[in-house]
């Protein structure tokens, strides 16, 4: 069974009550995101095209290649503040 397949068989479970009688539940938050805040944004055809093909061509994942973005930004822009350009 395929990753995917789990997830979905776990949120399905999830889902439905152990007994007749007793309410659904919602699945648990992942562990591994705990304590971490989602950032996301709304893009167009091309910018998500170039989204897919960064992740594609270094290996990462959404999150990953979010993260790299924003510390070459971060990176770019405090070598600009710590030389005093603008």
């Amino acid at each position: 069974m395929s990753k995917a397949t789990n997830k979905s068989a776990a949120f399905l479970q999830a889902l439905t009550p152990a007994h007749p009688d007793a309410p659904a539940t919602k699945p648990s938050r992942s562990a591994s995101r705990s304590g971490l805040k989602h950032i996301g944004g709304y893009f167009d055809r091309a910018d998500v095209e170039k989204f897919a093909v960064l992740r594609a061509r270094l290996g990462l994942d959404n999150s990953q290649l979010i993260k790299l973005a924003i510390e070459e930004l971060y990176r770019k822009h405090e070598t600009k503040r710590v030389f005093g350009d603008t």
